[in-house]
């Protein structure tokens, strides 16, 4: 089987936000069995209000110029890691339009998280994620990362204080997600066209 394609994705757009950081330490433990695009939500144009007719019914709806190169990444991956911190229990607002106004980019594609936050490390939020993703027919696998207390954890350069462990949980997600999206891209290709 041929490389498969992984899109990192920083779902949060805040100024001063940590994602980035999270996202590229992630993106360095990702081996050859991936091929790895970082997409930060901040670069694309999501607004929050949906088109008229909800993506169930319309799954390519008319989308603005600058929301193109998202869907296109999005469309091209083989499977996702999200990055998300919890914000007042939850993901963010950005995260979710970007969800919603796609639909067939999510359709029997595997997906994973990596999380960080004060006290919960994220898990507040992948739990939530967790109930969307179902919703759009992707798979979400069980292990993940998680980064509480974030903020102590990295140093001035993004540089873990003790990668160990967290190394460790990205490998147990990265195999997890490798075995089901070569497992999700073999049933796809073996469907017989209608």
């Amino acid at each position: 089987m041929s490389t498969l394609k992984l899109a990192i994705i920083i779902g949060s757009v805040r100024e001063g936000r940590f994602g980035p950081v999270v996202a590229n330490w992630f993106a360095q433990q990702v081996d050859d069995r991936f091929e790895v695009d970082v997409i930060d939500l901040a670069q694309a144009d999501v607004p929050a209000a949906l088109p008229a007719v909800p993506p169930l019914l319309d799954p390519d709806p008319v989308r603005p110029v600058g929301m193109h190169d998202l869907t296109d990444r999005l469309a091209a991956a083989d499977a996702y890691v999200i990055v998300t911190p919890d914000y007042n229990r939850s993901y963010p607002a950005a995260l979710k339009a970007a969800i919603d106004w796609h639909f067939t980019q999510w359709d029997a594609k595997a997906i994973g998280f990596v999380g960080y936050s004060g006290g919960s490390g994220g898990l507040l939020a992948i739990e939530h994620l967790r109930q969307v993703f179902n919703e759009l027919n992707a798979h979400t696998v069980r292990n993940y990362v998680s980064f509480p207390r974030y903020y102590m954890l990295f140093d001035e350069k993004g540089q873990l204080h003790d990668p160990q462990e967290p190394a460790g949980a990205a490998i147990a997600l990265l195999d997890q997600l490798h075995w089901w999206t070569s497992a999700l891209v073999a049933a796809k290709s073996a469907q017989v066209p209608a």
